[in-house]
């Protein structure tokens, strides 16, 4: 036992210097560890400063119902868009006019044939016929690029013509 003794008398200084050792990088790894927490505290602080709230829990949760307050929003406007699209097409945008001589000798070029159809080919189709004597205006309506009433050559072309603009 004393054997024992000596050796561990013998060996004691290497063991206070490795656990002087192990106790000095201890104590670098925790002042690092503080360091790298007091710069996390100040981000923290900066982040949370003007926001109302005391916690992350809360900041998030708050931020959450924004997005989803957003998300639908963003949703109705998307249903209004569509809705705005789909009246837009029934809006007669398209146009056609063609100008012509009606009567032959006795009249000029005042006559007319103006077609107003939209994009889905609702619409209608005015024409204004004149001469010396006299003037007359008539107005077809126009149901998916069609007429219930005899269309004139000259307002099948105004048609033609407005179906062919973009």
């Amino acid at each position: 036992m004393s054997e024992l003794n000596g050796l561990i008398l013998e060996q004691l200084h290497w063991f206070v210097v490795g656990m002087v050792f192990i106790i000095l990088l201890l104590w670098i790894i925790v002042m690092v560890q503080g360091f790298k927490l007091r710069k996390m505290r100040r981000k923290y602080d900066t982040m949370m400063s003007g926001s109302g709230v005391e916690d992350l829990e809360t900041l998030l949760l708050n931020l959450k119902v924004e997005m989803d307050a957003i998300g639908e929003e963003q949703e109705n406007h998307r249903s209004q868009l569509e809705r705005i699209g789909q009246t837009l097409k029934g809006i007669k945008t398209k146009t056609g006019i063609v100008r012509y001589n009606a009567f032959g000798e006795r009249g000029n070029d005042l006559s007319f044939s103006i077609a107003l159809v939209s994009e889905k080919g609702d619409g209608l189709v005015l024409t204004g016929l004149y001469n010396r004597e006299s003037s007359f205006v008539y107005a077809k309506p126009l149901t998916n690029r069609e007429s219930q009433h005899p269309l004139s050559p000259e307002e099948k072309e105004a048609i033609h013509l407005a179906l062919q603009e973009n």
